[in-house]
């Protein structure tokens, strides 16, 4: 069968259940990205299966809504500011949507993963984040390689360079199949993926738009937060924080 740039795929390689879109063909091979999942990987003719059937929105991720509980009284509410830097425009519009429905005023920027360790210390004195979310794509081959964990590692560290305190400065890194225990090592409060596993493109930012509304005063529910993901603490883990929103009254 041909395919050609746009065509909805899924691949022999992966799991099934993933819809890629090929974004590019060159010499025969085909790059391919996850239209839910952060996974981009290159794929033959032959590895790939044409998807015919319609492609619906995942529901589960529709509302941002469903995650925030709020007590609508009398109180106001100054959540903790948000940077998110992507390696993938698409997956960040996305995010950026999602955190447009929460209400949260975050800033989000487009960078090359194997760019951001460069970058990263001088866009946290611009900005000044509460929580900074470092994602875009990444992939684990045969011979024991990533594909841009040490990106997103080296990024947390230049990262606590500027910030030791993992209660001032949280931090969420990776993407599908990083290596969990890197990121956390090098100071990521939260990261992907104990268990190896594709995350959901929004994952990062359900988890910064949690801990965001969670109350600076007190130590945030770790696995609520991480039970809120696609593929719950297989997919992200972390450690137990403070909030970053404080809570003021009256309204």
């Amino acid at each position: 069968m041909e395919y050609k740039v746009g065509d909805l795929v899924r691949s022999k390689h992966q799991d099934e259940e993933i819809i890629f879109k090929i974004e590019k063909i060159e010499n025969g091979e085909y790059y391919i990205k996850g239209l839910e999942y952060r996974l981009a990987a290159t794929a033959s003719a032959e590895d790939l299966i044409h998807h015919d059937e319609e492609t619906r929105e995942d529901e589960y991720y529709k509302e941002a809504e469903n995650y925030i509980n709020l007590e609508r009284n009398n109180f106001f509410y100054l959540p903790g500011k948000i940077l998110h830097i992507d390696g993938d425009k698409d997956y960040l519009a996305r995010c950026m949507h999602f955190y447009k429905e929460a209400k949260l005023d975050v800033k989000g920027l487009y960078i090359d993963e194997k760019d951001i360790p460069k970058q990263i210390k001088q866009l946290i004195n611009q900005y000044r984040p509460d929580i900074l979310v470092i994602t875009g794509h990444d992939e684990f081959y045969d011979n024991h390689q990533y594909k841009n964990n040490s990106s997103f590692v080296n990024s947390v560290k230049k990262a606590r360079e500027m910030e030791k305190a993992q209660d001032k400065l949280i931090i969420i890194a990776g993407a599908c199949q990083s290596n969990f225990i890197d990121l956390i090592k090098a100071g990521a409060n939260f990261a992907s993926s104990p268990k190896g596993l594709n995350i959901h493109a929004l994952d990062p930012a359900i988890v910064a738009t949690l801990v965001s509304f969670s109350s600076r005063n007190e130590d945030i529910d770790l696995l609520e937060i991480l039970n809120k993901t696609k593929y719950r603490t297989d997919g992200m883990g972390g450690i137990i924080t403070k909030g970053t929103m404080y809570v003021g009254y009256p309204k």
